[in-house]
């Protein structure tokens, strides 16, 4: 049986098309998948993404513990609220998921993970965290609402109070703060700012009104996955899974070799990827043609081949985009085979779009 978040009903008194994600029956769209995108981009919108899995860290050796636990390090957080993108990998140095970490106190910290993997991930952090005394708690009774769009923050600012919007307005991007009732975090999944936004189950239908009534629309996740594939943003299970490194899923800025004292699960795999070189190019590709490119279709640059990860057309720039894994190659031309013909394509960096702008002509 699925499940729902505190704000299912909302979704469907207003119309939304619900779909089982990660077990959870979630708002696809509203009506317009396109509209809801282009909402996003040219002003702002909101996501209920209270699916994801907050999870609160404590004891005198958390630190100690997250510094083993992820790839990426936490000794670079000594803000309060300050935020950090990572992946947690296994011994293979494949990804068992990408999650953001937040610093609260040397003793205190918060994750939050993917629901897809919320069992193997809670099982799996649980697993390391004994040996150091470190107590790990589900925090089942927030939900999260994901603000996002060029207007997204001045429309959160407008229902706030004067001492809450002073603390919102002073979030430098990938940090967060209390303000009220509240935890809200300068972060997203569009490539657009906003907030996200952490609340009690209790309170967040009506921080959710309040926000409609501000004019941010609801959105679904139809729109939210091209967003974060326009803006060059993995998905787990497309773009990395525990089988691919870091390395090779474009997320090398994730990995911190140094200090070179620091250990961490998969960092003797990932140095030995390193050494033996040859590792694969996570890039992008835009369609030279009509076409719709989507994951796992073949990719060909000369007599070598690779695969589309993610694909989809980009309602901003009105053509087809995919993330693919190439092996290294300095052309830029290359194929993708879609029903069995082989239509052009051009490899480019990522992001494709970032703020509203388009960056690859």
């Amino acid at each position: 049986m699925s499940q729902q978040t505190a704000l299912y009903q909302a979704h469907v008194d207003a119309g939304a098309k619900i779909v089982d994600f990660a077990g959870w029956d979630m708002p696809v769209h509203y009506g317009s998948q396109i509209e809801e995108h282009h909402q996003i981009r040219r002003s702002a919108g909101m996501f209920d993404v209270s699916h994801m899995v907050v999870v609160d860290l404590r004891g005198e050796r958390v630190q100690d513990f997250l510094r083993f636990l992820l790839a990426n390090d936490i000794a670079k957080l000594t803000v309060t609220g300050k935020a950090l993108y990572s992946c947690m990998l296994n011994e293979k140095g494949g990804v068992i998921d990408d999650l953001i970490v937040y610093y609260f106190s040397p003793t205190r910290y918060r994750m939050v993970v993917n629901a897809g993997t919320r069992d193997k991930d809670l099982d799996w952090i649980n697993r390391h965290a004994v040996a150091f005394n470190v107590e790990v708690a589900e925090r089942a009774d927030l939900s999260m609402i994901a603000v996002q769009g060029p207007e997204a923050r001045a429309r959160f600012f407008s229902i706030l109070n004067d001492a809450d919007r002073s603390i919102s307005e002073s979030l430098k991007p990938f940090q967060g703060k209390r303000a009220g009732q509240y935890f809200v975090a300068r972060t997203g999944y569009t490539g657009e700012d906003g907030f996200e936004v952490m609340v009690d189950n209790e309170a967040v239908v009506p921080l959710w009104e309040s926000l409609i009534a501000a004019g941010v629309a609801p959105c679904g996740l139809g729109s939210r996955d091209t967003l974060r594939l326009e803006a060059g943003m993995n998905l787990y299970g497309n773009d990395m899974d525990e089988s691919i490194s870091p390395l090779e899923a474009g997320l090398d800025w994730t990995v911190a070799m140094q200090p070179e004292e620091r250990d961490f699960i998969g960092r003797q795999a990932l140095q030995n990827q390193i050494d033996t070189g040859g590792l694969l190019q996570f890039v992008g590709l835009v369609l030279e043609g009509r076409g719709v490119l989507r994951s796992h279709l073949p990719v060909f640059i000369g007599n070598q081949s690779g695969e589309t990860t993610s694909g989809t057309f980009s309602p901003t720039m009105q053509k087809a985009i995919a993330m693919a894994r190439i092996p290294a190659t300095e052309e830029a031309a290359c194929e993708v085979e879609i029903r069995g013909k082989r239509l052009a394509a051009r490899i480019v960096k990522m992001p494709f779009v970032r703020k509203g702008k388009i960056l690859v002509s």
